[in-house]
């Protein structure tokens, strides 16, 4: 009879001990040992940060910044291509999402494109991107637009939200072919955020090359020119990949 479960062991560390007791399983294990912690290194919120971004945070438990948050806070906010290349849970995703929701706080009708390798990613994030912005005070905080997107739904992406969430195929077909009909996203596009940067190379990479090309000429065609924001797990040449990726020399492009 299995234990009932207030009895059921939970957690990361029970797991992790069972595996190690496990013979079967340590036998897979070359090493075994504890890594000390490090200190975080932080940084105060700037102090002309929008309030309603500083309230959303702090709604969150987030009283400060880490240091390679504010680093990439201040050069998006210069208007300079950033790419950030970090290790996996080491708070990527606010690098962006701070430059974007304060432009978007002091320009209400200010708009954003994140761009997702798939259409299983940008679904992932909707929730937390959603949260975010709606507690920073906008009222259609953020919009999917891929395939499953329902009419009223890719309606209120191209007249209404400010931040458009895609993909690269769904921008290719959806959206520049269309431009006219987004104009309203584009001539007030601030910022193109590009996450998992390391997932486009090769024949894949340099597609999204063009693509993203076709969408800095259709955005200064409407009169706006987007800072770009790159994510990635730390990888090699990072600056280089964005630089190549963006159609930029490498000395336009800041790296965190």
């Amino acid at each position: 009879m299995p234990p009932p479960p207030w009895k059921i062991e939970t957690g990361l560390a029970s797991v992790l001990g069972k595996w190690v007791a496990s013979g079967a399983v340590r036998s897979c294990l070359t090493a075994d040992r504890s890594i000390a912690e490090k200190p975080g290194a932080y940084a105060p919120f700037p102090e002309d940060l929008h309030p309603s971004v500083v309230k959303a945070l702090g709604a969150q438990g987030v009283t400060r910044l880490y240091e390679h948050q504010a680093r990439a806070l201040r050069a998006a906010r210069a208007r300079r291509h950033t790419v950030v290349a970090t290790p996996t849970a080491s708070g990527k995703s606010l690098c962006f999402h701070l430059p974007v929701l304060d432009a978007l706080a002091n320009e209400p009708d200010a708009c954003a494109i994140y761009l997702y390798p798939t259409k299983a990613l940008s679904r992932d994030q909707e929730a937390s991107v959603q949260e975010l912005a709606r507690a920073s005070g906008l009222t259609i905080p953020a919009v999917v637009y891929d395939g499953d997107t329902p009419g009223d739904a890719r309606r209120a992406a191209r007249e209404r939200t400010s931040i458009v969430m895609t993909n690269p195929d769904m921008l290719h077909a959806g959206v520049l072919p269309h431009h006219a009909s987004w104009a309203r996203v584009l001539s007030k596009l601030r910022y193109v955020v590009v996450d998992e940067l390391h997932t486009y190379r090769g024949v894949f990479g340099s597609h999204v090359a063009h693509v993203l090309a076709r969408l800095k000429r259709a955005a200064e065609f409407h009169g706006s020119k987007p800072t770009f924001i790159a994510a990635t797990a730390t990888i090699g040449n990072p600056r280089n990949h964005a630089a190549r990726l963006f159609g930029e020399p490498e000395d336009n492009v800041e790296l965190v």
